[in-house]
């Protein structure tokens, strides 16, 4: 498994320019199903339980150590609702790994699901990583969407591989009580090193491509506010 740095807002370092790797990763899914808690629980420890809407697209950076391999992560939290569909797909284009998230306590957010997992095959490369995440399981009580649902939608999408990681590519996860947040994470970076070293096997190229990323190869940061 990946090991992690310190991902606090704010600490930067030298060191922080020098890394071996960098992997764009997007998460993605309907409105207020979580992204932005889970993607601040993941960076930096933090949970806050009343965030408003992301109005387009943040993002985050957090270094990881892999097989001695220092690599960086620059994740992607999109806006979930349907008017900015267009702009946020236009991020697509270079994410090597994607997080596909639902509400176990939401039943739209689950069947929205297909409708995600197609952008992604429409917009992004081919050999792009999926992990899927039913997020929210510290409530139990208003879950809607049993377990084992969501570990069939998994591999009915295709994203069931136990070469990729020990357990399935699918989590439940809570963002509020830290659960399979890292997990979640470690196996998607897992996933994407292992699809990378099998295409340096018959392209090269790929090694440099990676290493060569640049928050400028993306599309320019939209208006923002705090994020969902």
């Amino acid at each position: 498994m990946a090991s992690v740095t310190d991902g606090k807002a704010g600490v930067k370092d030298a060191s922080d320019q020098n890394f071996d790797y960098m992997f764009k990763l997007l998460i993605i899914g309907n409105s207020s199903v979580g992204k932005t808690s889970f993607l601040f629980r993941y960076a930096d420890d933090t949970f806050t339980p009343a965030f408003v809407s992301t109005v387009g697209i943040d993002f985050k950076v957090k270094t990881v150590y892999r097989h001695e391999k220092r690599v960086k992560l620059q994740i992607w939290d999109t806006a979930g609702q349907e008017r900015y569909r267009t702009i946020t797909t236009a991020y697509y284009r270079g994410a090597m790994g994607f997080i596909l998230m639902y509400d176990i306590t939401n039943e739209e957010s689950f069947n929205a699901v297909q409708d995600w997992a197609t952008q992604i095959k429409t917009y992004s490369w081919d050999n792009a990583q999926v992990i899927l995440v039913g997020n929210k399981c510290d409530m139990e009580e208003e879950r809607v969407i049993p377990t084992e649902k969501g570990r069939v939608l998994a591999e009915q999408l295709g994203m069931y591989t136990t070469r990729v990681c020990s357990w399935f590519d699918f989590f439940e996860a809570s963002a509020k009580e830290n659960i399979s947040v890292r997990q979640a994470f470690e196996c998607l970076v897992d996933a994407i090193c292992d699809k990378m070293s099998d295409s340096l096997d018959t392209d090269p190229s790929v090694l440099g491509s990676s290493k060569n990323t640049r928050l400028s190869d993306t599309p320019p940061l939209l208006q923002q506010n705090c994020s969902c």
